[in-house]
Order: C-alpha cells, then sequence, then structure tokens
C-alpha cells in the first residue's frame, strides 16, 4: 500500500461516511433499526474487502509496488456521533474492534471475526489512546497504521485481544491499494492509493465477478499511478481518455489472476455502461461505454491465449501501456 498504510485501512472519508451518521440514527430511529442499518453497511463493506483483498493478493507478483498485509479492518467507537450508544449496541466493553477480516486472509486463519474486541497492538494499549470525542476517527488511522509499522519492521504483529488471547499475524504480500466504503453516492473512484466504492454504486447489485470488475478498473488507476501522470501531464480530457482506456484494459488480467473469469470486465461495461455511461451524457473524457467494451473484449482474448499458452496472465512485463510511466 502506498504510503506504508494496510490493505483495510478506514480513513476519515470511510470513518464519517459509516460511523457518524449510525450514532444519530441510534437516537433517531432506535436501536434495532440502527443495529440494522449498521449490519448492511457492514455487509457491503465485507464484499469490498474479500474481492480487493484477492484482487491485490492475486496480483502482487506483478505490481511494482507490493506490501505486506494481514487482511484486517478495525473501527472505533470514538469515530462514531454516539460513542456510548454504540458499545452496547454491538456489545463491545471498550472501544476497538474488528469491523471485517477479509476472506483468505491471514486474519481470517487466525480466527478473527466481526466483532472480536481489541485490546492492544504490539503492546500498545489502543483504548487508552487519547480522544476528541465523538466522530474521531484519528486513533483508527493510527491502529491501522501502527499495524502497518509493525508488519514492515518485524515481519508480523501481535493483537491482544479484549477477551485475554494473544494473536501473531504473519502477512502475506498485497498489491499497495487501500478498499474503502464511502458515502451515500453511486461513485466508483481511485485516489491514487485507495479505491472508494460509494454505498449506492450499482455494482454492488451485480454478479461478485461483475463486481470484481469495477472494482479492479479502478485498481487498475492505482497501479497504473495514473493519478500522478495526470498531475504531471494535465488533466485534459484526452489524457483522462488514456488513463481510462489502459484502466479498462487492465481489468480482465487483474480478474483473471484472482481467479474470476475475465470476461466479467464485457459484461460489467455492458450492464453499467448503456445506463451510466453513454448518450449524450457520456463524459468527454471517456470513450462511449460500447468502444470501451469492445477495446476490453480484445485485451481478454490476449489475456485468454497467455493463460492457454503460458499458464498466468503477467501483465507486469506483458501489459501494453498507452502512457509513460509516472516515476
Amino acid at each position: 500500500m502506498a504510503g506504508g498504510r494496510s490493505l483495510a485501512l478506514i480513513t476519515s472519508a470511510m470513518a464519517l461516511a459509516l460511523a457518524a451518521p449510525l450514532g444519530a440514527a441510534v437516537q433517531q430511529v432506535g436501536s434495532a433499526q440502527a443495529l440494522l442499518i449498521f449490519s448492511e453497511r457492514q455487509a457491503l463493506e465485507q464484499r469490498l474487502q474479500d474481492i480487493g483483498w484477492k484482487l491485490a493478493t492475486a496480483n502482487a507478483p506483478f505490481c511494482d509496488q507490493a506490501i505486506p498485509a494481514v487482511g484486517l479492518q478495525l473501527h472505533d467507537m470514538a469515530s462514531y456521533g454516539a460513542p456510548e450508544t454504540m458499545r452496547p449496541l454491538l456489545g463491545l466493553t471498550s472501544d476497538f474492534a474488528v469491523l471485517t477480516v477479509a476472506s483468505g486472509s491471514p486474519a481470517a486463519a487466525a480466527g478473527l471475526a466481526p466483532g472480536v474486541e481489541i485490546a492492544a497492538i504490539d503492546g500498545e494499549d489502543l483504548n487508552g489512546w487519547a480522544t476528541s470525542g465523538s466522530r474521531d476517527w484519528r486513533r483508527t488511522v493510527r491502529a491501522h497504521d501502527l499495524i502497518d509499522t509493525r508488519l514492515a519492521a518485524n515481519g508480523s504483529v501481535a493483537l491482544a485481544l479484549a477477551a485475554g488471547a494473544r494473536i501473531a499475524l504473519d502477512p502475506v504480500m498485497a498489491c499497495a491499494s487501500r478498499f474503502e466504503l464511502g458515502g451515500s453516492g453511486k461513485r466508483a473512484v481511485a485516489e491514487g492509493s485507495r479505491v472508494i466504492i460509494d454505498r449506492d454504486f450499482p455494482g454492488f447489485d451485480y454478479a461478485e465477478d461483475e463486481l470484481a470488475a469495477a472494482i479492479a478498473h479502478e485498481l487498475a488507476h492505482n497501479l497504473m499511478r495514473h493519478r500522478a501522470w495526470l498531475d504531471a501531464a494535465g488533466r485534459k480530457q484526452k489524457n483522462v481518455r488514456l488513463t481510462e482506456r489502459e484502466a479498462d484494459r487492465l481489468m480482465p488480467w487483474l480478474l483473471a489472476n484472482a481467479g474470476y473469469d475475465p470476461g466479467a470486465a464485457i459484461r460489467f461495461m455492458q450492464l453499467w455502461g448503456p445506463r451510466h455511461s453513454g448518450g449524450i451524457l457520456r463524459k468527454r473524457s471517456h470513450d462511449g461505454w460500447d468502444e470501451r467494451a469492445e477495446g476490453i473484449k480484445a485485451e481478454t482474448a490476449l489475456v485468454e491465449h497467455l493463460r492457454r499458452n503460458e499458464g498466468i496472465a503477467d501483465w507486469g512485463t506483458q501489459f501494453r501501456r498507452e502512457i509513460a510511466p509516472a516515476e
């Protein structure tokens, strides 16, 4: 992950999007409804983390920036609008707990699960950290930064659970990008080191491999360092269009290595494009969705050919760039 932060980090945007409205919801609609809202958002977050983990770890051999990761996402009651009501609502006695554990990750193999309370990371008491009060997301960031620091320094990290057990996590390598559930919009965006998928993004209604295609598209922007390239080259429409074409073309490579059908990239564009990327409303910075689908189709054929003949889809050496890589 860019900047040395964990694959499953909740940043300020994520914390505010998930936590702050829920604090108010407890008081406005009651505990049962607030818990349902939390559970629905947690389920979306779990889908995103599971898919992101598969894409990031399976493609790590081909990334030029890969980091140690354990697939653990924490949350802090101090980040909620009403911490004193969220603790009993979630059955917690302290502030830090597991929010999600990526399927197949070291955290999952160690038996960690949502709701498990975390007391300390490598001996450092999380609940003793100062907080400015409700909706304070900074401790969550600090906790994930601490995990990353210890993984980088020691090759493992030890967690002390509130129940008294101690768990040591040994990481695996993953492409350097985080995955976060955003707010109530319909966006899917890449911000250089983060992939952010809003709660109402249409892809959440699609099959898993088609949602994975959308996530792969945004991950591709980060892996190709498109944000840095655009900062240097300028955000003219023609430049943005080049980065979008590259991200489209990398989708089937990322999917294939993660065990998904690379053809899902084509299906995603055919499902999403007519409603969200076509007609007179089409962004001039993007090709038409049908043109994009054709470009993905041609790249998918190449990916399938390489997998039949070489067994892998090594985009690190065989993917054709359309722009000069950013330094």
